[in-house]
């Protein structure tokens, strides 16, 4: 059974940074491509970015380009997004997700419960 807990949420101020982690468990974790969505308020799903299983390969929004890193200890089964020069408009929930094949890129199937991230002064 597929598990993703997100953490490192929280409210950072306009230009701040913060890191969010998503434990995995239930599968072969180093196999899959991962993900990160988010939800703004009153919005509908966004895309944020992709990583391959190896790490080496990632993918960005045009919104969190050149901001946010995507990155992967497959050791840990842990997926990371650090988050830096953060916007207003950059205020969701962030879901980690993983998709149902092992591989390549599939879109994502399963996802974690989520964690608040309110950028505001």
């Amino acid at each position: 059974q597929v598990q993703l807990v997100e953490s490192g949420g929280g409210l950072v101020q306009p230009g701040g940074s913060l890191g969010l982690s998503c434990a995995a468990s239930g599968f072969t974790f180093r196999r899959y491509w991962m993900y990160w969505v988010r939800q703004a308020p009153g919005k509908g799903l966004e895309w944020v970015s992709t990583i391959n299983t190896s790490g080496g390969v990632t993918y960005y929004a045009d919104s969190v380009k050149g901001r946010f890193t995507i990155s992967r200890d497959n050791a840990k089964n842990t997926l990371y997004l650090q988050m830096n020069s953060l916007k207003s408009e950059d205020t969701a929930v962030y879901y980690c997700a993983s998709p149902e094949y092992d591989g390549a890129y599939y879109p994502p199937t399963d996802w974690g419960q989520g964690t608040q991230v309110t950028v505001s002064s």
